[in-house]
């Protein structure tokens, strides 16, 4: 099974704010981003589509997906809770610090944690394997995306962030099943 995971295009939030689950809309740019993207990934007719329930994420795979995509609201981004929204110097100091030192396990006020986060994506990649699909694409974030990466390449949680997942970007990770269900998983590129 080919699994390409597609990071969202860029969005229309000004610099220093933070958003996670928020609901943002695309930049100015998405049209032109879109075939960029169109360039580095082509798509196949019986390729199956997944998408974040977020509006950045299901506008792409509409542009992208041949049929109606499959939501799943699993491969969403970081709910930062009480925090989505506002500029990153506005938010308390200390619980600041307290997740930039520890954002693996801290929970932000009635959001989630990083740990959450990941537990999630590899609930839904677990699920994903087990269905005899060929090509699939998941349209989704850059959390969501390390976080797979994470757990196929066995990589600490606290070392994902030095992975660079690019707004438009593609990640190919071919699993492997033979007829014994032994299974592997390889990471053929990232951020391409």
């Amino acid at each position: 099974m080919d699994l390409y995971f597609i990071r969202h295009t860029s969005v229309n939030v000004k610099e220093g704010i933070c958003y996670g689950y928020s609901d943002v809309d695309v930049s100015q740019t998405f049209e032109s981003e879109v075939n960029i993207l169109k360039k580095k990934f082509s798509v196949s007719p019986q390729m199956i589509f997944y998408s974040s329930p977020l509006k950045r994420c299901i506008l792409l795979a509409e542009r992208l997906a041949i049929a109606d995509p499959i939501i799943d609201k699993r491969i969403i981004e970081l709910n930062f809770g009480d925090w989505e929204l506002k500029d990153w110097s506005l938010i308390n100091k200390t619980e600041r610090e307290n997740w930039l030192n520890n954002f693996v396990n801290f929970r932000c006020p009635n959001g989630e944690s990083y740990l959450d986060l990941y537990k999630r994506a590899t609930d839904f990649f677990e699920d994903l394997v087990k269905k005899k699909y060929e090509n699939v694409a998941i349209i989704t974030h850059g959390g969501f995306i390390r976080s797979i990466l994470s757990y196929i390449l066995d990589i600490p949680l606290k070392k994902s962030f030095s992975i660079q997942i690019n707004y438009g970007s593609v990640s190919k990770i071919k699993f492997n099943q033979d007829n014994s269900s032994n299974s592997y998983t390889t990471v053929e590129y990232i951020n391409r």
